[in-house]
């Protein structure tokens, strides 16, 4: 509550309190049970500052997990670079080598395929890995272009590399059972997870989501744009769900350099796009009238990263309790990454900061309505 006459009512209860408790007197007779009642409030009021105090050091906490780290920062590997540490190691190992991959690496099926990479199950010293092999020669440009992107992302928002092998078109990374992102529904649906399908772990998915596209457009290999992300299956197929449920880049094959301040902007393939789920500066502009030419398609940035950002969040959130309220919260962000004007667009790193001050506000909102609620039905 932000002020003592907006949570107090009738000789200092507050407000929805029963009636029957703000009639009683001071007589001796009930002295008792309003002893009892200045103790019970004195107790919700500390109770209230506790929350607060620990939802603020929790959200210093997630401020810390979700903006500040980054590859510099990686505790939960302490690896160096070029070096990987699967759970349950004690050491770090260096990246594995070609024949390394070929003697030890067994493949047990394929998981999927896309127009550039097969992606096959694999065990490595009993432990379950993802294999990925070039799919058509035609793509060995976008193939390598995913492995150097690998090699120089690797942080906390990307998936693990355990090793590779050019000659063979092969490249060896960590295994995530659940898959990648828009398997999120039917995870959160099951039975062992359903505890886990509340809008604060959907929101901090979202948060995750846009936190690598800070990082993306940020990187130390330069500002890079998410250029497989033509609709949102595409887009979601990008990125993996972990066991811990967390959200990690996973298919880096098309990331384009752009620096506006040096004048490089990207286009992403050749092709006509098309549809809404695209940003309006990845559409040809010159209508049915001009067949589509990609050398008269004006370049862009990753700007259009950012015009995505709704739809992929809104399909994270769900259907759950308290989503459309958190949807009522982002109307006004999500209108602004919505902008026809690519420079009239929030950067990602205000679109996390937005997202982590009202994850903050709905959390406290929350956790001081539900202490209210249990004192009122001890009461």
């Amino acid at each position: 509550m932000s002020s003592s006459s907006s949570c107090r009512s009738c000789a200092g209860f507050p407000a929805g309190w029963p009636s029957v408790l703000k009639m009683q007197g001071t007589t001796p007779g009930n002295h008792g049970l309003l002893m009892l009642q200045r103790v019970t409030l004195g107790l919700v009021s500390l109770v209230a500052a506790l929350l607060t105090v620990t939802t603020f050091f929790r959200m210093e906490h997630l401020h810390h997990l979700l903006l500040l780290k980054g590859p510099e920062n990686n505790s939960s590997d302490s690896c160096p670079y070029g070096h990987f540490r699967l759970a349950g190691m004690k050491d770090c190992l260096s990246w594995l080598s070609c024949e390394m991959i070929q003697s030890e690496v067994t493949v047990m099926k394929l998981m999927g395929q896309g127009a550039v990479k097969k992606v096959f199950l694999a065990h490595w010293r009993g432990n379950k890995v993802a294999l990925s092999r070039l799919a058509v020669s035609e793509f060995s440009n976008d193939f390598f272009h995913g492995l150097e992107m690998l090699k120089g992302l690797q942080c906390v928002y990307v998936v693990k590399l355990l090793g590779y092998c050019e000659e063979d078109h092969t490249i060896l990374t960590e295994y995530h059972p659940f898959g990648s992102l828009i398997n999120i529904n039917s995870i959160l649906e099951q039975e062992d997870h359903r505890a886990f399908n509340t809008w604060e772990v959907r929101f901090r998915l979202a948060v995750e989501y846009v936190m690598f596209l800070h990082f993306l457009h940020n990187s130390p290999l330069g500002p890079r744009v998410m250029c497989d992300s033509n609709d949102l299956g595409k887009t979601l197929s990008q990125y993996l769900l972990t066991t811990d449920l967390h959200v990690i880049a996973n298919d880096l094959d098309a990331l384009p350099l752009v620096n506006q301040s040096a004048g490089v902007s990207v286009k992403c393939g050749a092709r006509q796009l098309r549809g809404d789920f695209v940003a309006p500066e990845q559409l040809w502009p010159f209508g049915d009238d001009l067949p589509f030419s990609d050398d008269l398609m004006p370049p862009y940035d990753e700007k259009t990263d950012i015009w995505k950002i709704p739809d992929v969040t809104d399909f994270l959130l769900g259907q759950v309790e308290g989503s459309d309220v958190l949807r009522l919260h982002l109307f006004q962000l999500h209108q602004d990454c919505k902008r026809n004007m690519p420079e009239q667009r929030p950067s990602a790193l205000r679109v996390v900061q937005t997202y982590k001050a009202i994850y903050t506000s709905l959390t406290q909102e929350s956790e001081l309505s539900g202490t209210y609620s249990r004192t009122l039905h001890d009461l």
